[in-house]
């Protein structure tokens, strides 16, 4: 976070101790409005001037924390692949044809995930989605290697589930998903819109 952990003597640190670790991670801020309103209220500065409702993960912040880690210590821009990879199973997300996410990651990890990686059917969707209530208006608008695309999901907790079952990446059409800014906002990215 700007101003609050990205010093070099952070990143420093963060090095130190993820060579006692069996995974780094690095996933950014959800700055949403409570915690605006949090570092307000704390006379905090706050590290942006917008909010979003993904993770804040700046390119140069991005870049200064790769240039600080080296390849023999495993380090991960989500959380589950993280996790999976200290189990020793592939991403329960299904990270693995979100290719940008995997350029760092070891490649006994990407053997894992690629083995586990298998594209569903729009029918196993629809199955797999049947039981869940919040999912009756379930459309699927398109599958490819990286993920299915859907809507008429009424809130976000039947994503999480169908991606979950599935270890397939679910995307709502609704909150799209940018190439090299995967689930992240694109306050901070030199091509990207200020909010996301």
């Amino acid at each position: 976070m700007p101003g609050l952990n990205d010093s070099e003597e952070h990143l420093d640190a963060a090095y130190t101790l993820a060579k006692h670790a069996d995974a780094t991670v690095f996933t950014g801020l959800f700055y949403r409005d409570q915690i605006a309103e949090c570092y307000k209220a704390n006379g905090l500065p706050e590290p942006y001037e917008d909010t979003a409702r993904r993770k804040i993960v700046p390119e140069t912040l991005e870049r200064r924390v790769l240039a600080s880690f080296d390849a023999t210590t495993p380090l991960f821009r989500k959380t589950s692949c993280a996790v999976a990879y200290a189990h020793g199973l592939p991403d329960y997300n299904g990270h693995y044809d979100i290719r940008e996410l995997c350029d760092i990651c070891p490649l006994s990890q990407l053997e894992l995930c690629a083995g586990g990686h298998k594209v569903p059917s729009p029918e196993r969707l629809r199955e797999v989605a049947s039981g869940l209530p919040e999912a009756r208006g379930l459309v699927v608008v398109d599958i490819t290697d990286r993920a299915a695309v859907v809507s008429g999901l009424k809130t976000e907790q039947p994503r999480y589930y169908l991606q979950h079952a599935l270890g397939f990446q679910v995307h709502d059409v609704r909150h799209p998903h940018h190439e090299r800014r995967h689930g992240r906002a694109d306050i901070g990215w030199k091509d990207g819109q200020q909010g996301d």
